[in-house]
């Protein structure tokens, strides 16, 4: 009876580790959002990984990262199209490179 408390003991325990850990709640939450899915994934396993895994940056994070990424890649298209300009604004005023004549 003494290892069945010891047992038990060391499961509250473990129980307790999880809870203060957060991953009872984020199990919860992703068997909750999965149990209310309208349409069931074929498969589970990788519906929870999937939902599991987004643990990572936050989604406002990376809402600005992406934001910022289409804000850049606007400014590298300006700043080249700029680049093209002044470059034919350059050969306009560059003299013609001399053909070397038959006398030299």
């Amino acid at each position: 009876m003494t290892s069945y408390r010891a047992a038990d003991s060391k499961r509250e325990e473990f129980r307790k580790y999880l809870e203060k850990a957060g991953v009872l709640d984020a199990l919860t939450k992703v068997l909750v959002g999965l149990y209310e899915e309208p349409e069931k994934p074929n498969n589970a396993l990788d519906f929870l990984k999937h939902h599991l895994g987004s643990g990572g940056p936050e989604t406002a994070d990376v809402e600005a990262l992406k934001l910022e990424v289409t804000e850049l890649r606007q400014k590298v298209e300006q700043l080249t199209e700029e680049n093209s300009d002044l470059k034919a604004k350059l050969q306009a005023y560059e003299p013609p490179a001399e053909e070397p004549t038959a006398d030299s």
